[in-house]
């Protein structure tokens, strides 16, 4: 059975760069079984009911401005699975999930920017996926683990987000150095993640230390994927920290694996 990963997609000048993570990265899609097809939920598809996708052929989405122009041209021309799409929409019926299907959407750049790095081809079918940032943690969680059959159906599970995530604090000149916050957020929740303590992440916003930094109040959009992806290994309940490291003083690019 293939777990879930939760993984940060970073800037998106992570696209074009060779550093410890997109390297990680690289190697990540190598280590990995080849799956039947991708179900990817993104930070940057935001909705108020749950979407999903039914798309023969993505378009390659720029959602960003004012970056390098080589972005641009970069293209991920994926195609979609109809039959498991079929699937998913049997599955969220059976458990209660309401939803609504997309037929024209392509693929922001929370989804490729991640994708062509694991599986550079474009040759894994994709299904994607929208994410609810007005939902309570647990009704997130839910909905991954309504999901979480596919795993066992060669269907791997990717939620595409950030957990600590703020762009109006980075520090852009970067030197290296960590913000000492930072670390602590992620310290916090990597303890409760490996223990699968749902009761405390769920309330992650008043017991997280710096989580106000770390998860603005402006959004939280980048970091709710996370619950996503715990929920489809809910049958399993095993977190393992695969990366991290962080970019600009405090955006984390980790890798969790669960399952």
């Amino acid at each position: 059975m293939l777990p879930s990963f939760f993984i940060a997609h970073g800037a998106p000048l992570l696209a074009i760069e060779n550093n410890e993570y997109t390297n990680f990265l690289n190697q990540l899609g190598q280590s990995l079984s080849r799956p039947k097809a991708i179900l990817l939920f993104s930070a940057h598809w935001e909705s108020q009911q749950q979407k999903v996708s039914e798309v023969d052929q993505y378009s390659t989405i720029y959602d960003f401005g004012g970056f390098d122009p080589e972005l641009y041209t970069i293209k991920y021309p994926a195609k979609g699975d109809l039959k498991i799409s079929k699937e998913i929409k049997e599955l969220f019926e059976a458990n209660g999930v309401p939803f609504e299907v997309e037929t024209t959407r392509g693929l922001d750049h929370g989804a490729w920017v991640v994708l062509r790095m694991i599986y550079p081809n474009a040759d894994v079918p994709v299904i994607a996926m929208s994410v609810n940032p007005n939902l309570t943690p647990e009704e997130q969680y839910k909905i991954g683990k309504s999901l979480s059959a596919l795993r066992a159906n060669d269907v791997l599970i990717i939620a595409s987000g950030g957990t600590s995530h703020n762009l109006r604090i980075l520090k852009w000149a970067d030197n290296g150095e960590v913000d000492q916050w930072a670390l602590e957020f992620e310290s916090w929740l990597a303890l409760h993640l490996q223990n699968w303590d749902v009761d405390s992440l769920f309330k992650y916003d008043s017991l997280a230390p710096y989580a106000e930094y770390a998860v603005p109040r402006y959004g939280n959009e980048h970091f709710i994927p996370l619950f996503y992806a715990m929920g489809a290994a809910d049958d399993v309940k095993k977190a393992t920290l695969l990366h991290r490291s962080f970019r600009y003083g405090n955006l984390t690019h980790s890798v969790w694996q669960f399952g």
